[in-house]
């Protein structure tokens, strides 16, 4: 089987490579890929049977990945850290995952699995897991560079993204910041009455107290958020609507 891995770690994908070196597998690495965007054209380009897919990538998830190369037929393997949203997701959905670091007989195991497994009862499971994984939930992990961080969402004030990492700012005025761009999160939050007004910020309608019509956003705690004018529309008419309820 010719395979992709999408990761955004070197480390591991050299460590998986390493680890199929060792496996008695017909499997072969066609390519190697650390964004959505780049795994996107290769995928694209390389025709694979496999994909090791990472579920968190720099510019988005593997689900981001996935939804834009559906015309295409692969099997998936999905690569995790111990996330609980994530595998929380994946096992709802039963879907074959690798925890890393990557261990040889899961490794073997789910590559036995993934053989005899035709491609569209996956890509169902695969939808499974999407669902769950976009589901309305009250919290979120962050990882952070040495830890995982549980917030409750209904205490996130706003998160600001710049240059690929964004920071997450709380009611009780603590602050994470992950290495992750804000478009990652902005399916989930804005299913939680959180509005992205610019390219760089999304923030919680409940704790804005005004808007001003110059473009300004007010929060509560005093913090001034910009509104661009290409979101400006669209943002008062979420402003408004969520404020008549």
């Amino acid at each position: 089987m010719n395979a992709l891995i999408v990761e955004d770690k070197a480390y591991i994908r050299k460590g998986l490579i390493n680890l199929l070196e060792t496996v008695e597998t017909d499997v072969k690495i066609i390519g190697e890929c650390g964004s959505v965007k780049e795994a996107v054209v290769v995928a694209n380009a390389c025709k694979p049977e496999l994909v090791f897919l990472d579920i968190n990538l720099t510019d988005g998830t593997g689900f981001d990945f996935l939804d834009q190369t559906e015309h295409l037929d692969f099997k998936t393997i999905f690569i995790t850290a111990y996330e609980e949203y994530a595998l929380k997701a994946l096992k709802i959905g039963a879907v074959d995952y690798l925890l890393k670091p990557v261990d040889y007989d899961e490794l073997q195991s789910a590559l036995k699995k993934i053989k005899s497994l035709p491609v569209s009862t996956q890509k169902e499971q695969i939808q499974t897991a999407k669902k769950v994984w976009y589901q309305n939930d009250s919290t979120l992990v962050l990882s952070l560079s040495d830890s995982f961080q549980v917030i409750e969402l209904q205490e996130l004030l706003f998160c600001e993204s710049d240059k690929g990492y964004t920071t997450f700012y709380l009611a009780d005025g603590k602050k994470y910041v992950v290495s992750k761009p804000i478009k990652v999160y902005e399916e989930q939050l804005e299913k939680l009455n959180f509005t992205r007004p610019h390219q760089s910020f999304m923030v919680n309608l409940k704790f804005i107290d005004k808007y001003d019509k110059s473009g300004i956003i007010y929060l509560k705690d005093g913090k001034k958020i910009p509104v661009s004018s290409r979101k400006k529309e669209g943002f008062i008419a979420t402003f408004l609507n969520y404020n008549s309820l």
